[in-house]
């Protein structure tokens, strides 16, 4: 099998976020970059599949090269090759043509990805990559198996899993269970220093889509503490305070 992963570098979830420039842009001073969560359940699941049938992992990233240990991680992990298209990414469009333009130069069984990244939770890429390349895009993925030259794929639906039967290739954007998340060990980090690494420019995209300011949510109120034997307090700070009762 020939498996393509697109993997997003995000923030790690302990960092501050701030925005700058009267909150037009991200602030990136001091903040932590990791494997999007996500991206980390599609790249285990690729593993997984390449370690039973054979095949070879690619991975592409759309980025500048502060973003390279991320990618070298992801190496590290178990994939075989790894694409960065030097260019920071405008907006979700703008990415799904970088993908389907790589995907484009090579025949891929199945092109992986998380069901979102997690600092903008679009969740819209793998659905433009599927019509950008004519191919069904299924998400979220919580299973996936493959039987010969299709995969069977359980989706997770309102109040419940849809089961789809789809043949290679197609695109799926993942979340778990569908693979337990991998680590490097230091055999795969070693390796990864030799692995083959290609930076290639981006394809030029029109913007669809522009940022006119960021805020941060509400910060929450306070927390209320109540002694056990304080029954009739509680019952009034959820009836008068919460309003739940």
């Amino acid at each position: 099998m020939n498996i393509l992963v697109c993997i997003t570098c995000v923030p790690d979830t302990t960092s501050k976020i701030a925005f700058v420039d009267n909150n037009t842009k991200f602030d990136q001073s001091g903040v932590q970059y990791i494997l999007g969560p996500y991206d980390n359940n599609a790249l285990s699941r690729a593993v997984e599949l390449k370690e039973a049938s054979g095949g070879k992992i690619k991975v592409l990233h759309v980025g500048g090269p502060e973003n390279d240990p991320v990618i070298r991680k992801a190496l590290a992990i178990g994939a075989d090759e790894a694409i960065r298209v030097n260019a920071q990414p405008k907006d979700a469009y703008f990415v799904a043509k970088q993908i389907a333009h790589i995907a484009q130069q090579d025949q891929y069984d199945m092109i992986l990805m998380g069901r979102e990244s997690i600092d903008y939770n679009g969740g819209q890429v793998h659905g433009m990559v599927g019509e950008l390349l004519g191919m069904p895009s299924i998400s979220p993925a919580m299973l996936l198996e493959v039987e010969g030259n299709q995969a069977k794929i359980a989706r997770e639906i309102e109040g419940g899993k849809e089961w789809l039967s789809v043949e290679f290739p197609f695109v799926a954007g993942c979340q778990e269970p569908i693979a337990e998340w991998r680590t490097p060990n230091m055999r795969g980090i070693m390796a990864a220093k030799s692995k083959p690494f290609q930076v290639v420019d981006p394809v030029d995209v029109s913007e669809k889509i522009n940022s006119v300011s960021f805020e941060l949510p509400a910060q929450k109120a306070g927390c209320k503490l109540v002694d056990a034997d304080q029954v009739d307090e509680l019952v009034r700070l959820l009836k008068e305070d919460a309003k739940v009762l």
